[in-house]
């Protein structure tokens, strides 16, 4: 064997074994700055584990994770090296306030006032668990509890359970006319939460409903009843991409998150339908205080020719400023952009501006796709909000925007909330 090549092998063999020497196994983990969280139940969600070679992505993906949680505010890392080619890994955490009320508030030009408050807690126990209810009043008085444990059987197993008593006043479209109802849903939610991993989580459901319509005012049809009560059953698949970069009240990134349904039905006038809709959602950081955010939605049911068609164009859904449940359709074109700036930025708090702009159009039932350029459905509704954030507490983001709508037959309005609108 020539000279060279043994030299060489060698150098590459000396070259390998300091490098296997110097990797480090990690001896120890410690997990600072929680009060309320177990770190027992923090170490089962993390990949980094006592007794493994040191990893630095590994490390990096331990943070976003963690920095997802509804109860961490930001998360770091520190390893200190020791003896015996060992080390131990500090994660510096802080921890959110999570027992929090909420509240949604919202009216336009020529709709009434109504609102809903809530007190939710979202880490009972120390252990991530969501428990949570809310009260509703919308001319009409509703309430509902949930309760969510993703963990519950592990760290990527969990369970949620939602119970809803809402009732509102709903428009009815038919004949080119409408009829106002009292609408009354009624029922309970199971869903199997699945995390696949870091990215990608799927929920599995069923449920069991009760939907009563009654006649308030307004048109009349002999094919439109006036009194309909509907047992129902529904079956839900939801997965979600989730690949955003947390950081305080900015983000960065996409995801996408896809919603489908079968909805069962004791009654031909409300027969069984097929719903879907994906969320295509992306954020992106502009210089050192701005954040572009923007949302695409698309929606399609099962073309189906009645007047209680699956979506509705919503101040507090998709279109801030239209009001409160303007028109039903069985398919949906949606699109908010917004900017978002950042004014003051204290040790805890922040006064966030707001440019923005949402339209959409959507397919009349028993209708075809050529409904979507409709003069009559399509809404784009400039305007400008505010948002109060709290940095320190989890989604304490006070927000208030007003939409002007540009398009035929638009409205204008104020829609208050908890929480960045997406």
């Amino acid at each position: 064997m020539p000279k060279r090549i043994l030299l060489l092998i060698i150098i590459f063999t000396v070259f390998v074994g300091q490098a296997q020497e110097k990797q480090l196994t990690i001896s120890k983990i410690e997990i600072t700055g929680v009060k309320r969280t177990k770190p027992s139940f923090l170490r089962n969600l993390i990949k980094v584990k006592k007794g493994i070679a040191l990893d630095s992505t590994m490390l990096v993906a331990d943070i976003a994770h963690l920095k997802r949680l509804s109860f961490i505010a930001n998360a770091t890392f520190k390893v200190t090296t020791n003896i015996n080619n060992t080390c131990t890994v500090v994660y510096a955490l802080e921890e959110n306030i999570t027992l929090i009320p909420f509240a949604n508030l919202f009216s336009s030009s020529n709709d009434d006032f109504a609102f809903r408050i809530g007190l939710q807690e979202f880490n009972l126990f120390g252990r991530g668990v969501t428990l949570g209810g809310f009260f509703q009043y919308d001319i009409f008085n509703s309430y509902g509890v949930n309760i969510r444990a993703p963990y519950l059987f592990g760290p990527k197993l969990g369970l949620a359970v939602n119970y809803k008593d809402l009732t509102t006043q709903e428009p009815v479209f038919f004949d080119n006319t409408s009829a106002d109802y009292r609408y009354n849903n009624k029922g309970a939610e199971v869903l199997g939460l699945y995390q696949i991993n870091f990215k990608n989580r799927v929920e599995l459901g069923f449920s069991l409903f009760t939907e009563d319509y009654n006649y308030i005012s307004g048109a009349t049809n002999n094919k439109v009843p006036q009194a309909l009560k509907v047992d129902k059953h529904l079956f839900k698949l939801i997965y979600d991409y989730s690949d955003i970069d947390y950081h305080y009240q900015y983000l960065s990134g996409f995801r996408s998150n896809l919603n489908f349904q079968y909805v069962g039905s004791s009654d031909k006038n409300l027969p069984e339908f097929l719903i879907g809709f994906n969320d295509f959602a992306f954020y992106k950081r502009v210089k050192e205080k701005g954040n572009w955010a923007s949302r695409v939605r698309l929606g399609l049911a099962t073309n189906i020719d009645t007047p209680f068609a699956p979506f509705t164009v919503d101040n507090n859904i998709n279109i801030r400023g239209v009001g409160n449940t303007i028109d039903r359709g069985t398919a949906a074109i949606i699109i908010n952009s917004e900017y978002r700036h950042t004014l003051i930025d204290k040790d805890w708090f922040v006064l966030q501006s707001n440019v923005f702009v949402d339209g959409g159009t959507w397919r009349n039932p028993g209708g075809d796709f050529g409904d979507f350029n409709d003069d009559q459905n399509v809404r784009i509704y400039p305007g400008v909000g505010l948002r109060l954030i709290h940095k320190k507490i989890f989604n304490a983001i006070f927000r208030i925007d007003y939409g002007y709508g540009i398009t035929k037959n638009s409205s204008r309005g104020l829609v208050f909330g908890i929480g960045q609108y997406f």
